[in-house]
């Protein structure tokens, strides 16, 4: 299995809020700003107010396996991070919702590929 590229500092997580253009799905929004690499990062923050560990790391393999899905029709060069809404209750999280949401989001950013 290949390894997601990821960002784990918290300046590169500032960066591409700050800089980043912002889109929202049903449940997730994302930031996405362009890098100089030919490759993609992704980045998944999810507040302590949404839940506790279980439900917050259930989010995060969720949102961790629709990229890894997706990321074969992506453009190179970006960094992504995705937020989960905060009035959606984690309960809620549906793995289809979030592929519906990051087509959408990929398609409206105008990094997916289109076939």
């Amino acid at each position: 299995m290949k390894k997601i590229d990821t960002l784990k500092k918290n300046y590169e997580f500032k960066n591409v809020l700050t800089k980043g253009k912002f889109y929202s799905g049903k449940q997730i929004i994302c930031y996405i700003s362009k890098n100089k690499k030919n490759k993609n990062f992704l980045g998944i923050a999810i507040s302590t107010k949404i839940g506790k560990a279980v439900k917050r790391n259930r989010l995060k393999r969720l949102i961790r396996e629709n990229y890894r899905i997706l990321k074969e029709d992506l453009f190179l060069g970006n960094n992504i991070v995705f937020l989960w809404k905060k009035r959606m209750k984690p309960d809620l999280a549906d793995f289809h919702v979030i592929q519906e949401d990051m087509k959408k989001i990929f398609k409206e950013s105008k990094i997916l590929k289109e076939d």
